[in-house]
């Protein structure tokens, strides 16, 4: 295959710090059942395999992105004080999420958002624009977690 002719991969990551310590930042973060309350496009997660959240457990979300719904499942594959990462176990394509947490000397959390993965179909023709609309997502995203944690 050539490398014009290679799949496009999108990479997007967003970091945001937070005025909290980093146990209450992924200590909600982590928890899926959150989601819908600071991933605007998120309308629904359900539990696959029983709480609580560990290597091996899969959850499934309801999303809507540039107007369409997906419903995606993922695996958590990774799961530590410092990180969540999670891999598609089934949805429209093959897609990465990690959640990244680093304590600063100020008690603040820096924590970073990242999207990977390889798109198919229509998303694949498109994926230059999905980029540039994930981003913008995951910064609102962030920023609304951000809000919440900061007013708690």
């Amino acid at each position: 295959m050539t490398e014009s002719a290679a799949p496009p991969r999108l990479d997007v990551g967003v970091t945001e710090m937070i005025l909290c310590p980093v146990e209450v930042v992924a200590d909600y973060a982590s928890d899926p059942t959150h989601a819908p309350e600071w991933y605007a496009n998120i309308s629904e997660v359900v539990w696959q395999t029983p709480p609580p959240l560990q290597v091996g457990t899969e959850v499934a979300f309801v999303a809507r992105f540039l107007g369409r719904e997906l419903r995606y499942t993922y695996a958590i594959v990774e799961h530590t004080p410092e990180s969540l990462v999670m891999r598609t176990a089934q949805g429209p394509f093959p897609m990465e999420t990690s959640y990244g947490y680093e304590s600063m000397p100020d008690g603040t959390t820096r924590m970073t958002l990242r999207n990977r993965g390889t798109p198919s179909g229509f998303s694949r023709v498109v994926a230059p624009f999905v980029r540039i609309a994930m981003t913008r997502a995951t910064s609102k995203d962030l920023a609304a977690l951000k809000q919440i944690l900061e007013r708690a």
